[in-house]
């Protein structure tokens, strides 16, 4: 069905042919050229591998593994763990790079390869094409039998993972505890069934409701957690008067919460709130990428902080963070980067803080959503058709919206006086996204309509 070979990952559907697939060949071929290029002049070749668990995980995590000793790499395996937990522990153990297998969000015939450095974080956009260059060049040799990589097992990461949570400056458990919340989790029946209702034992949450959180990777719905694939969550919050609902992505890099009416607090506003809270405590500044919505730039200056853009893509985010020093940043798909814990999306770190932020408040989730700036967000994708000039598309848009504010280091910005939209082709999947915002849900699709009908006017 796909392969897809960007900033985010070598990700494809399982099954099919070499090259248009994710299948055995590509993951050896990649996994041998990331293996190569990545321990070249490091002291320690080891690198640290961990899935999610979804059901083509054991296969995959068996090529990559064994591809890695093959070329006489010292394998770590985390086994069933999170994205954070791999970035957390690649630096720990002092290894020269990380391999997360997961296709995050994607439904259950896919799966790939992401690819972290010594610091546990994703490799730029240079080293991932070095990675392919290699790859398809098939330019290396493989090691003799004596010279093959062993491979050690290591389950102790939950647990170091969620101390390290627990560590950090503003995550208040005695305050968590106190608040006696009653929560409802949802997991993808992925690792955060595992993960996520660990953590909130340890913060004191003493009453979990879980649902879907057995990691048989048999995704119950939709694994995107949007509003539309968690009718389960609402009602169980709603059935066990819950206090709010968590719930993540099959990595667990994304943190949805949802509120105690069974209504969505909002995937875009879950950054916003972890912000909110730290800058409260911390003055600084913040950075999300185009298409995330412009509460988090009107709280960060609300709290005498500067707010900056960054390119789609984890990597992007945390380079302008990084930039510009800043002390929260991310997506607004719900990824939470919190660099006193470490620079990467972490539904862990995101879950204590704001888990804190509620203790302290002492309010209902819904009353503390009301009171944040209020944006509704509509998000659209036009599905790619083959030969489809994407540069020349999204040029023609730009003059005609030459006369509009707009940023093109990624896609297409248009910033209007009450709205945006923001067009770019997707690092995940064969599509076109459109994102747009309003001050309104009716004023965010009506603006993203006109553009999509713009640009099929463009295309015939």
């Amino acid at each position: 069905m796909a392969l897809i070979k960007s900033i985010s990952g070598i990700r494809g559907t399982i099954g099919g042919r070499p090259g248009d697939n994710l299948t055995p060949v590509d993951i050896v071929k990649f996994t041998a050229a990331y293996g190569k290029i990545v321990t070249e002049g490091a002291d320690n070749k080891t690198i640290v591998v961990g899935r999610d668990a979804r059901v083509s995980g054991e296969m995959v995590a068996n090529l990559v593994i064994g591809t890695l000793q093959s070329i006489g790499i010292d394998v770590i395996d985390l086994g069933l763990s999170t994205t954070p937990t791999v970035e957390i522990a690649v630096p720990k153990l002092q290894a020269a790079g990380g391999i997360i297998l997961t296709a995050s969000h994607n439904p259950g015939q896919w799966n790939a390869l992401k690819l972290l450095n010594n610091k546990g974080e994703f490799i730029d956009d240079a080293k991932g094409k070095e990675v392919l260059e290699l790859g398809e060049s098939l330019n290396f040799d493989f090691s003799p039998v004596e010279e093959l990589g062993k491979v050690t097992k290591d389950d102790s990461f939950l647990q170091k993972h969620i101390e390290d949570v627990l560590e950090l400056e503003f995550v208040d458990v005695a305050a968590i505890k106190q608040a006696n919340f009653k929560v409802a989790v949802d997991a993808v029946n992925s690792t955060g069934g595992v993960f996520i209702p660990e953590l909130l034992k340890a913060l004191g949450v003493e009453t979990v409701y879980k649902i879907h959180c057995e990691p048989n990777g048999l995704f119950p719905h939709n694994p995107e957690p949007l509003k539309e694939h968690l009718t389960d969550l609402s009602k169980a919050v709603l059935d066990n008067k819950a206090d709010l609902g968590i719930a993540v992505d099959p990595d667990v890099d994304r943190l949805v919460f949802m509120m105690e009416d069974g209504e969505l607090f909002g995937e875009e506003y879950t950054l916003v709130a972890v912000s909110d809270f730290i800058l409260t405590h911390k003055k600084g500044n913040t950075v999300s990428n185009l298409s995330s919505t412009r509460a988090l730039r009107d709280v960060t200056l609300k709290h005498g902080g500067e707010y900056f853009a960054a390119a789609v893509g984890e990597v992007n985010v945390v380079t302008k963070m990084k930039e510009v020093d800043a002390v929260m940043g991310g997506e607004g798909n719900g990824g939470v980067i919190y660099p006193a814990s470490h620079y990467g999306r972490d539904a862990l770190v995101g879950v204590a803080l704001f888990l804190t932020h509620l203790a302290k408040l002492g309010k209902k989730v819904s009353e503390y959503r009301s009171e944040l700036p209020q944006y509704f967000m509509s998000k659209n994708k036009i599905t790619l058709t083959p030969g489809l000039d994407i540069d020349n598309l999204l040029e023609k848009m730009q003059e005609k919206y030459a006369h509009e504010q707009h940023s093109t280091i990624d896609g297409l910005k248009i910033d209007f006086a009450n709205e945006w939209v923001h067009l770019r082709k997707s690092n995940t999947e064969p599509i076109i996204r459109i994102y747009s915002e309003g001050h309104t849900p009716e004023a965010a699709e009506a603006i993203a309509q006109k553009i999509m009908n713009e640009i099929q006017e463009i295309v015939g």
